[in-house]
């Protein structure tokens, strides 16, 4: 083996190519220090003019991806790599990659979809694909709901935005619904009287709205009432338990009789 030949062959590529390469290597470093210096600026733009926080890391990210991508192409061009092959190196690329992802792809354009026309934000009570949580995060391809009972629901962004979906607490109030009975035998006027009392003091009902109190069915051994009171959505539970806790003290502060269980069973087959 010719060393000698080797060392020539190295040095004419160290001169042909090693001032491109040290050239591409500084691009390199100064392109990333930029990129990540215009990722902080955006940031920082997005937060001072309130753009919507769903939206923010969404942008950030894919404005980062777009620079990297060209300051690729960049570094490929002062190496000397033809540019426009470069190009469609990586458009056949991403050709069989996208090929191989589709589902993740139809999820990346629900995401957008969802940041775009918005039909749930964090923070709201959503109902979708069978399930009820409150929506933690909106991800590129997937969001998060916290259910109730504090379980993680991860829902693909591609099947929500296609079926319907159920914002109930997305106009900021809720009425929550609930169903009592008491013993027919106490009165409409009095037990409606006494269920008043707990809807008034109830310290998360709305205040300047109607709540209903009324009755539903009347059978022999009891009189139901549908109550409907409006609260802030963030405490519909709250209101929940509340009215219930209060209505069952209520009802023995006042002397008010549930129906007997049986009889209960049997008016409520009625």
């Amino acid at each position: 083996m010719n060393f000698d030949i080797i060392k020539a062959q190295i040095w004419t590529l160290a001169t042909l190519y090693g001032g491109k390469i040290l050239l591409a290597l500084l691009a390199f470093i100064i392109g990333r220090f930029i990129v990540g210096k215009i990722s902080s600026m955006l940031t920082n733009v997005m937060e001072k003019r309130k753009v919507d926080r769903d939206v923010q890391p969404f942008l950030s990210s894919l404005i980062v991806v777009l620079l990297n991508v060209m300051l690729l192409l960049s570094i490929a061009g002062i190496v000397g790599i033809e540019t426009s092959s470069f190009v469609a190196v990586l458009g056949a690329a991403g050709l069989a990659v996208g090929l191989a992802l589709q589902g993740s792809l139809a999820n990346f354009a629900g995401g957008v979809l969802i940041l775009i026309f918005k039909p749930y934000r964090v923070g709201d009570l959503i109902n979708a694909q069978g399930f009820t949580g409150t929506v933690e995060g909106v991800q590129i391809f997937n969001t998060i709901l916290v259910t109730p009972d504090n379980k993680t629901i991860i829902l693909p962004n591609g099947a929500l935005s296609t079926s319907p979906i159920t914002n109930i607490s997305g106009k900021g109030k809720i009425r929550v619904d609930m169903i009592f009975a008491a013993g027919s035998q106490n009165g409409v006027d009095k037990i409606r009287a006494s269920v008043q009392k707990v809807v008034d003091a109830c310290p998360t009902a709305l205040k300047d709205v109607q709540h209903d109190i009324l009755v539903t069915k009347l059978t022999e051994n009891a009189i139901f009432f549908d109550v409907r009171v409006w609260t802030p959505s963030a405490t519909y539970w709250e209101t929940y338990y509340d009215v219930h806790e209060g209505i069952s003290r209520q009802f023995a502060i006042d002397g008010i009789q549930a129906p007997k269980p049986a009889e209960l069973s049997i008016a409520m087959k009625q």
